[in-house]
């Protein structure tokens, strides 16, 4: 891979820690703000910028403004046995109800093998594979997926029903990282059209469709459609049956189901954020989580081997003409990691302006080299 990043950046530890002392600031107890801070961070170290310090602002503190995002997570636990866990978050942040439920589960599955849980009542929780991650350095194997706002509409369909609805699966392996697929169950996510929208960026043709079915490409206006629901992504596939867009769609839909049903629940039209006069309300979000053990199997190491041979195997196999490389889910986010690390965040224009305004909003010392 070949990197020419042209914007400044920030080293990681001093943006992380710039980012927890933000969410202090507006009332996230810091044990709870270093755990929100992590998260965004890691998004920027895999070069998924739809979700690091990108939305750092507009989906979190903004919320915490607004009243849809609960700065203290009161955790309930709803149920619980040897093996799973229920919780209900309170409309506190996603992150930290999901990192206390890894927590638990990884305990749970080394001891009995296998572990799931659920939460609702939730918020946005940063990028699935953080989650699924933190089994995958445990030597597990981690799954988990979170129901959104509508945005997917069905196929044959142009109304906005389903999240973007990530399946995540991380699988350790014996390579330098581990197996990652971490990807909506749309042909696009929400947050890739916020990142084109905050960068000038037309959103490329195919993606969305009006609600007269239609193709759209203005992102600033695609992201006020969707609210409105008068524009809907496509699924993963894309519009209609012969790009096998109904696959998108039916692993949507098992995304929606586990999200709500596990955790008892809300789901679809109930989690717009907007209420029937159009004013802000709680998004009430649901995730599920599962984690397995390779030990009690054939255990870890047989199974790290035959994963890596597996990704080693697919990355030797015959190119197409012109292409270079053939890469497996993870690997080249592990390379961006590799480019940027001794670099840090590179930040757009657009997010310096979100840094300096809650710096001087709530009077935090630091001083950035992009000033």
């Amino acid at each position: 891979m070949e990197f020419n990043e042209t914007r400044p950046f920030v080293e990681f530890e001093k943006m992380k820690n710039f980012i927890a002392d933000a969410f202090a600031a507006y009332g996230v107890p810091k044990e709870d703000a270093e755990i929100c801070a992590d998260v965004l961070i890691e998004s920027d170290k895999r070069g998924i910028e739809s979700h690091g310090c990108n939305r750092f602002k507009p989906i979190y503190i903004d919320r915490i403004k607004n009243g849809t995002l609960l700065p203290v997570t009161n955790i309930e636990i709803l149920k619980e046995t040897p093996t799973t866990v229920v919780m209900d978050a309170h409309d506190g942040m996603g992150m930290v109800a999901s990192h206390k439920m890894m927590t638990m589960l990884i305990e749970k599955a080394k001891k009995y093998g296998m572990a799931g849980g659920a939460i609702r009542n939730s918020t946005h929780y940063g990028i699935a594979g953080y989650w699924s991650g933190m089994a995958a350095d445990a030597g597990l194997v981690g799954i988990t997926g979170t129901n959104a706002r509508p945005s997917i509409a069905p196929t044959f369909g142009v109304e906005n029903m389903l999240g973007t609805n990530p399946l995540t699966f991380s699988l350790p392996t014996d390579e330098e990282f581990p197996f990652c697929l971490d990807c909506a169950t749309s042909i696009v996510q929400r947050g890739k059209i916020e990142y084109y929208a905050r960068n000038g960026k037309d959103t490329p043709a195919g993606m969305v469709i009006s609600e007269t079915g239609e193709t759209l490409t203005d992102s600033e206006q695609i992201l006020k459609d969707l609210v409105a629901g008068t524009a809907a992504l496509a699924p993963l596939g894309g519009v209609g049956e012969e790009l096998a867009g109904y696959k998108g769609y039916g692993y949507a839909t098992v995304v929606e189901i586990l999200s709500a049903a596990l955790s008892g629940g809300k789901f679809m039209k109930a989690l717009t954020g907007v209420d029937e006069n159009k004013k802000p309300r709680m998004y009430n979000l649901g995730h599920f989580f599962f984690v397995v053990d390779p030990e009690a199997f054939m255990g870890l190491e047989t199974f790290k081997k035959i994963a890596g041979d597996i990704c080693r195997d697919l990355r030797a196999s015959k190119k197409a003409p012109g292409e270079e490389r053939i890469f497996t889910a993870g690997e080249k986010e592990h390379e961006v990691w590799l480019y940027r690390k001794d670099k840090g965040v590179p930040v757009s224009e657009s997010v310096q302006k979100d840094i300096i305004e809650v710096r001087n909003e709530k009077n935090l010392d630091y001083k950035f080299d992009f000033e």
